[in-house]
């Protein structure tokens, strides 16, 4: 067993993946904060931060023998397998997965059928001799943010039992972190959005998905001709627009 990287629990801080940028003397580390003042996602966004309502986790390690463009994606689907195998998903009827390029999501059930909610994100740097990530996810809460086609959710707010001690998850991640070549398939633990046949939007265009490529990007049929996105937020199109 590969042993697991310390662990630097801080209190507020600006953010976890700005601390890490700022320290490259700490080595390949794991670091998380009850708080963040200037937390980040995607893109320059921010990430919603409030205090003790999620993990907020960031870390500095070697760069896995993994195409650049899964790497996010085998984090992902590191963390879901993470929860599931601490017993937080047993008895819920939640279904956890990845929304293409970065989103960590689950299926919430309402009136009106089964509706997309985010909960939680992954960012990620690659440098010359390491990659950094970045982990905000939802556990106890999360902001009201209406405005986003795709809503902010929590674990709890998704009605999950077994929510679990924030920085013994954070153990477990940093751990299936040290060992993502073993996440760099897809997993029956977690679907894929968009899937296959799945009408969807971008900021430049429309089209159909057509599955997810080996190395990352999202391949669409439009109706100009295949295209390959390699970066960039979708949305979904319902069936009536």
């Amino acid at each position: 067993m590969i042993p697991l990287i310390r662990l630097i629990r801080l209190g507020t801080i600006d953010s976890t993946q700005a601390y890490l940028n700022r320290r490259p003397e700490l080595g390949f580390c794991g670091v998380m904060a009850d708080n963040q003042s200037a937390g980040r996602g995607r893109g320059g966004n921010s990430w919603e931060s409030a205090p003790g309502m999620g993990l907020y986790l960031s870390a500095r390690l070697p760069i896995p023998i993994l195409p650049t463009g899964t790497i996010l994606q085998a984090a992902m689907q590191a963390v879901i397998g993470t929860l599931h195998d601490m017993g937080v998903m047993e008895g819920s009827t939640t279904k956890l997965g990845l929304k293409w390029p970065n989103d960590l999501v689950a299926y919430r059930e309402s009136k009106d059928g089964k509706n997309l909610v985010k909960i939680g994100g992954i960012i990620g740097e690659q440098k010359s001799d390491c990659v950094l990530l970045g982990l905000g996810l939802n556990i106890f809460g999360s902001p009201e943010l209406p405005e986003r086609p795709i809503p902010p959710a929590s674990l709890a707010l998704l009605g999950v039992e077994n929510l679990p001690d924030i920085e013994g998850l954070a153990k477990q991640i940093l751990m299936a972190w040290q060992n993502l070549e073993t996440y760099g398939r897809p997993s029956e633990r977690a679907f894929r959005w968009p899937n296959v046949g799945d009408q969807i939007r971008w900021e430049e265009g429309s089209g159909i998905c057509q599955g997810w490529e080996a190395d990352g990007r999202l391949a669409v049929r439009t109706e100009s001709g295949p295209v390959l996105l390699s970066s960039g937020d979708i949305s979904g199109i319902s069936a009536d627009s």
